[in-house]
């Protein structure tokens, strides 16, 4: 842990840019998550209470059904949105200005959210849900993307996990403004809807003040000088030309090789197999069951058998447990470099997301038989809560760091852009899916609804066990070479090597 840690005190500026990006990306993300819970039954009363002005009537319980998972699930739409979007535009106008004009985008949603209640209007917080979610899907691509350009290779696994510490953070953020004796009450319940205004002031003020990542002004733009320059901002006034070179020799394969598309990379025969594990990666995150705990923790304790009253604080509890969700303030260094993000440096991706699947379908099982046997046994539902906590440990400590490591590993500079928004579409769209279905899945299926999640985990931790290598330390070239033996595995290797070299392919270590 010390090399890694006086690393980044090394790199000062690194530290500083990690924080502006976290605080204005996943964070946000994370705290839209959590909080929404919170407000729910604050939203569903607004809800009925505006009905009834205008229609003379109560909203009918099978209306609210209805409404209350839009509520929750438009921002998902409007983040499938942001995804499919954040490609082209961060190609076109680079990853710091999308970053920044997503959240402006974020702050004029905020405005909308916070007057809802006093101009009466259900619609204001649909479309400022709306418009939080695709600003949410433009920033929790270019996060990782940004942060990963701008960082050196014995870094890169650190700071591409620090994303999931800034999620997690923002969900325990959420959490704890959700409570009643903060902003969860019934008067100021719009302020928690807007909160995330505040947190996007932070990259708005900040950001400017730091330059595009090194490999977007020399590959993108051809400024070799801005290059440096940056490179010397976020790294220190050493010598930087091993990394420039590197650059250098992508940039010339990116004259034969221009970016790819969407449809590009979807056609491309050497990047089949790293698409197949974004799929696996993407759709596995979407039903290994997190999101749905943290979306609906109030019913699935209700379920467990917890009085309504008691429900906010163990759902707290829920994400303190986490060990990326540390309490303490997000500027304290110790919270960011927190055991995930060391232990991902230390045992690799690969071993981290099969076994971190692995012990959370158990505990999936686990849970769905105590459901079952909650009726024999009063002490059940703290058996319960404690599987819960598990299962959000073992997230925390596998899978939430490895996934975005690997998603930035597996992928060169001409295939990233495209790849992310593969991914982000996908994601944005299982959780929009997901909002809507999950409700009607606990109320048909009850417990045994986890168990569709404890199948997708088996098979993505098989999958990943055996078709992942290792991205642990490598470069995008040894990654590549590693995927070329799935990808071309009925080829001879000396005829592949000898394609790729002639046409340039080579990528840098970034």
């Amino acid at each position: 842990m010390a090399p890694i840690f006086w690393d980044v005190i090394q790199y000062h500026r690194l530290l500083q840019i990690m924080l502006i990006l976290g605080i204005g990306g996943t964070l946000q993300v994370g705290f839209q998550g959590s909080m929404i819970t919170y407000a729910s039954v604050h939203i569903k009363e607004f809800i009925n209470e505006t009905w009834l002005e205008r229609f003379g009537h109560s909203v009918h319980p099978a209306t609210l059904t209805l409404l209350w998972p839009l509520m929750v699930s438009i921002f998902g739409l409007g983040g499938l949105l942001g995804a499919m979007s954040s490609g082209c535009l961060a190609a076109r106008y680079g990853k710091k200005k999308c970053f920044l004009g997503s959240n402006m985008l974020m702050l004029a949603s905020a405005f909308l959210l916070v007057f809802s209640k006093m101009a009466r209007s259900v619609e204001l917080i649909l479309m400022g849900r709306f418009l939080c979610g695709i600003s949410a899907g433009v920033c929790i691509l270019l996060h990782p993307q940004y942060l990963g350009e701008v960082s050196p290779k014995k870094l890169r696994g650190f700071t591409n996990s620090t994303a999931s510490v800034f999620w997690c953070l923002g969900k325990v953020l959420g959490q704890v403004m959700g409570q009643r004796e903060l902003l969860g009450s019934e008067t100021l319940w719009p302020l928690l809807l807007a909160f995330s205004g505040m947190t996007a002031l932070v990259p708005l003020l900040t950001l400017p003040f730091f330059p595009e990542s090194p490999p977007h002004l020399l590959l993108h733009k051809g400024d070799e000088e801005g290059c440096v320059k940056a490179m010397k901002t976020f790294w220190g006034e050493g010598s930087h030309q091993a990394e420039l070179d590197d650059l250098q020799e992508e940039r010339v394969a990116l004259k034969s090789t221009q970016s790819k598309s969407v449809l590009e990379l979807v056609k491309e025969p050497s990047l089949r197999w790293q698409l197949y594990m974004l799929l696996v990666l993407v759709v596995t995150t979407q039903l290994s069951g997190i999101q749905a705990i943290y979306s609906y923790t109030f019913e699935v304790l209700q379920t467990a058998g917890f009085h309504l009253e008691s429900i906010p604080y163990l759902a707290l509890g829920v994400s303190l447990f986490g060990p990326s969700a540390s309490p303490r303030p997000v500027v304290d260094f110790e919270t960011m470099a927190s055991s995930d993000s060391f232990i991902i440096e230390r045992y690799g991706r690969k071993v981290l997301l099969w076994a971190g699947y692995a012990l959370m379908g158990t505990v999936l099982a686990v849970i769905t038989l105590a459901l079952s046997l909650q009726p024999w046994f009063s002490w059940m539902p703290y058996c319960i809560l404690s599987l819960i906590f598990c299962f959000v440990f073992f997230f925390g400590m596998g899978p939430a760091g490895a996934t975005a490591s690997v998603r930035v590993e597996i992928f060169d500079q001409s295939s990233r852009a495209s790849a992310f928004v593969i991914g982000g579409v996908l994601n944005w769209a299982g959780f929009f899916v997901l909002g809507m279905v999950f409700p009607l899945i606990v109320e048909n299926f009850r417990h045994f609804s986890f168990l569709i999640f404890m199948g997708a985990l088996y098979t993505s931790g098989f999958l990943i066990y055996f078709f992942l290598p290792e991205t642990k330390k490598k470069s995008i070239l040894e990654i590549r070479e590693e995927f070329d033996k799935l990808n071309f595995k009925k080829k001879q290797i000396p005829v592949l090597e000898t394609k790729l070299t002639e046409d340039h392919e080579f990528c840098t270590k970034l």
